[in-house]
């Protein structure tokens, strides 16, 4: 009986030991293994670039892994102030009251930019679709509502529109991607300044169809006929979706691209704290709805291996790393303001 009671207890440990294993993931098990993990989370816009990140630097750096969880803008600042994670991502940066709740400090690192495309299920649409600022602002105030609009055939006169309800889709997590969106829409347009306004989530107007997230927006405009929405331009990009022409402040119909998202950086005059938005920037050639998207990173961590292990990931994502923001869809940083970033990013301990 003795060693049957042997036996079960041996059967015993080893079930346990299997079922941890089966518990931990991946990454907490390199952790164990003497590897740093940096856990970051955030803004679903740059998450395509962040993966890559996350898969690209341990290999120029085998003691460090990253995980990055794409849970949206509003939730990254609340994870970033709660230290749930080592680095935030946001959108929409920190406010001033937010970055004085930061244990050890808070420095807005932007990472990259990207252009906030209006894209639109292929259908029965033109395969080029130019829009007015004042149209597209009436299409999400629920003011235009068919796509045989006089005013939509009139800057596409060559083009039968179908007597089609516009199906508008839009976010319903908070976002930083929508605050960038209505931040632009209030820059153009007096009545909607006045309300639904600038917002990570606004009270919109045009009884759209919300999606969660970048993915998803595109996901559903993909699937739903007569459909328009906001979102990431990479994201896009890669489901094949066409993306509207839009009118810029030079009165020019511009499609999303790096080189119009390069020349609206350009345009934007960067403040030593490293929040701006530029709603509306001008110039000819310059996409009218352009982000900067930031990793928030403590200015002082409290294990010293940490602090240096952020400050290296940093330095290769504002170096090395920028060659793959145009392959993704994204604006890299310009060369001056990478080199003005990372100034700062070296002080952190």
């Amino acid at each position: 009986m003795s060693a049957l009671r042997l036996l079960s207890a041996w059967a015993l440990a080893v079930l346990a030991l299997a079922l941890a294993s089966c518990s931990t993931s991946p990454l907490e098990r390199k952790a164990a293994e003497g590897k740093i993990l940096l856990r970051g989370g955030g803004a679903t816009f740059p998450n395509p670039l962040y993966q890559k990140w996350a898969v690209e630097y341990p290999r120029q750096n085998d003691k460090v892994e990253i995980e990055y969880k794409p849970v949206g803008s509003g939730k990254g600042i609340d994870w970033f102030l709660a230290d749930i994670v080592d680095f935030g991502a946001s959108d929409r940066a920190m406010s001033d009251e937010q970055i004085e709740q930061a244990k050890g400090g808070a420095l807005l690192v932007p990472s990259a930019a990207g252009m906030i495309a209006l894209a639109y299920h292929p259908e029965g649409l033109p395969s080029v679709l130019r829009l007015e600022r004042s149209v597209y602002v009436d299409i999400f105030l629920g003011k235009i509502k068919n796509w045989n609009d006089p005013r939509i055939k009139a800057s596409n006169p060559n083009f039968k529109f179908p007597d089609k309800q516009i199906a508008v889709v839009v976010r319903q997590d908070k976002s930083g991607t929508t605050f960038a969106f209505t931040n632009h829409l209030s820059a153009i347009s007096a009545e909607w300044n006045a309300g639904p306004g600038v917002g990570q989530a606004v009270q919109w107007r045009c009884a759209p169809l919300p999606a969660q997230g970048n993915e998803g927006v595109v996901g559903l405009i993909q699937r739903t006929p007569y459909a328009i929405g906001y979102a990431e331009f990479g994201q896009t990009k890669r489901l094949g979706l066409p993306m509207a022409q839009l009118e810029n402040q030079a009165k020019q119909f511009v499609h999303p691209e790096s080189g119009a998202g390069m020349t609206a950086l350009l345009e934007i005059k960067m403040p030593d704290n490293f929040r701006v938005f530029a709603p509306d920037p001008p110039g000819d050639r310059s996409y009218p709805i352009i982000t900067y998207t930031w990793i928030l990173a403590h200015k002082k961590y409290g294990a010293a291996k940490k602090g240096e292990a952020v400050k290296q990931f940093l330095d290769w994502c504002l170096t090395d790393g920028q060659r793959h923001c145009e392959t993704l869809g994204y604006v890299a940083l310009p060369q001056a303001l990478a080199q003005r970033v990372l100034q700062q990013v070296h002080k952190i301990q």
